[in-house]
């Protein structure tokens, strides 16, 4: 079902007629299908309010750690051993007891006998005798009776069978113990997590070489427009080439699911309608590229209407680029009328279907659609209208942000575009000189 806020949710019972589908409230943000549709735009935060209500799809499958990089797991993974298994060295140098250093300075060295070297990738022949240093490597398994590595750097070598130690060591210094690291049965991995580097690093050092992953959802693409073509083809007087169903499943394969591309759909509410109705059981989610101008958008929204209840959630977001998107649900599948314009379709593809993605993929926590945030100083001045969230792309020149202020139909401005600055709802723009935050792409 889809979720609620705080828990709750929005149930759905499917009949056996044609789309016909029961609500039933649970919450005061519960969504109402006896309610009018939105005539005016939802704030940002609302429309995230209504794309977090749909669950992940929670199929599973198991995969190699070399195939886990980016997915989501799907079960918590502990430790089975502790790590290291064995008091390792973590310097260079000779293994001592540190009692035996106490005392020792570059004036007045400490003097112990060379009890051979411990062999790398085997335990040590024997006990370290009271009185002498045996060699180490980085490493290398710390012999029974020493308790702390000398540094190299401070260590002499006579060559009459002495060490010369210029320096004191205290117990368990350059030393890694026996489950120091990571003792048996720590949380490794928690269920949600989108798998790192890192992750795997722990994982493979475990001796776990599979891992149980959330499956990627499957988002289909549908582009919209009489005056789209191929990417291809070459554009005829009044064409254009469909090159935003190529970002946008760009973007969604970024964000860990499968994108399905299902081509060109023409200005024609039946066609469309008969495109939706063919891909939703193949998919998890449909975006709708294009069709949510003026005039096409209010057909789009009475197609995907028809796929409820609960139907249209959102018809249009208070956010520039991008204000005439449309959120809507086919039962628990989510359907988005995307803007046709280029850049516009870059931003809102950003801001919500990219967090939307991930949660259906079974990721957890905050999903920040960025790569990262700096801040810069911007180089002139932004006016924005009350009202809206206002999102300028900005290229970096060192710490100076420079507004591509180029409208969301200029596909250069994406192309250009280093990051993202957020002029809020109630704000009238940024003064030039100001200090922003931008939010990396």
């Amino acid at each position: 079902m889809l979720r609620g806020i705080g828990g709750s949710g929005v149930a759905f019972a499917h009949s056996a007629g044609r789309r016909s589908v029961a609500l039933t409230r649970r919450d005061p943000l519960a969504i109402d299908a006896r309610m009018p549709q939105f005539l005016e735009a939802v704030t940002p935060d609302e429309a995230r309010r209504i794309l977090g209500r749909f669950p992940a799809v929670r199929r599973t499958e198991r995969v190699t750690l070399a195939e886990a990089r980016g997915r989501v797991a799907a079960m918590d993974v502990h430790a089975p051993e502790r790590l290291p298994a064995f008091a390792r060295a973590l310097m260079d140098g000779y293994a001592v007891r540190a009692r035996e250093t106490f005392g020792a300075s570059e004036s007045a060295p400490v003097y112990l006998a060379l009890a051979g070297v411990v062999p790398m990738g085997s335990a040590a022949p024997g006990p370290v005798p009271e009185g002498a240093a045996s060699g180490i490597s980085t490493g290398g398994a710390m012999p029974e009776g020493a308790d702390a590595v000398a540094m190299i750097e401070h260590c002499r070598e006579t060559g009459q069978g002495y060490v010369e130690l210029g320096r004191a060591v205290a117990p368990g210094e350059n030393v890694l113990g026996a489950g120091e690291d990571v003792a048996a049965g720590t949380l490794l991995v928690s269920r949600g997590r989108r798998l790192r580097p890192q992750d795997l690093l722990a994982l493979a050092a475990q001796g776990i070489t599979e891992v149980e992953v959330e499956d990627r959802p499957r988002v289909a693409i549908l582009s919209t427009g009489d005056e789209l073509v191929p990417v291809g083809c070459r554009p005829g007087p009044g064409q254009v080439r469909d090159a935003n169903s190529v970002a946008l499943a760009a973007q969604v394969e970024e964000a860990g699911a499968r994108a399905i591309l299902l081509g060109i759909g023409r200005d024609d509410p039946e066609e469309l309608e008969k495109a939706i109705a063919a891909a939703l059981p193949g998919c998890d989610a449909l975006f709708v590229s294009g069709g949510s101008s003026q005039g096409a958008r209010d057909a789009t929204s009475q197609v995907l209407a028809r796929f409820g209840p609960p139907g249209v959630l959102a018809h249009g977001i208070a956010v520039a680029p991008g204000k005439p998107t449309i959120l809507a649900a086919a039962g628990e599948k989510p359907l988005v009328g995307l803007p046709g314009h280029p850049v516009s379709s870059l931003v809102i593809a950003r801001l919500f279907m990219n967090p939307l993605v991930r949660a259906l993929g079974g990721e957890t926590g905050a999903l920040d659609p960025f790569v990262g945030r700096v801040r810069a100083r911007i180089s002139r001045a932004v006016a924005s209208k009350p009202g809206r969230e206002d999102w300028i792309r900005v290229a970096l020149r060192g710490d100076v942000a420079e507004p591509l202020l180029k409208g969301s139909g200029a596909i250069s401005t994406a192309l250009h575009a280093d990051g993202l600055v957020c002029i809020p709802l109630d704000s009238e723009g940024i003064a030039s000189g100001e200090v922003v935050e931008v939010a990396l792409l």
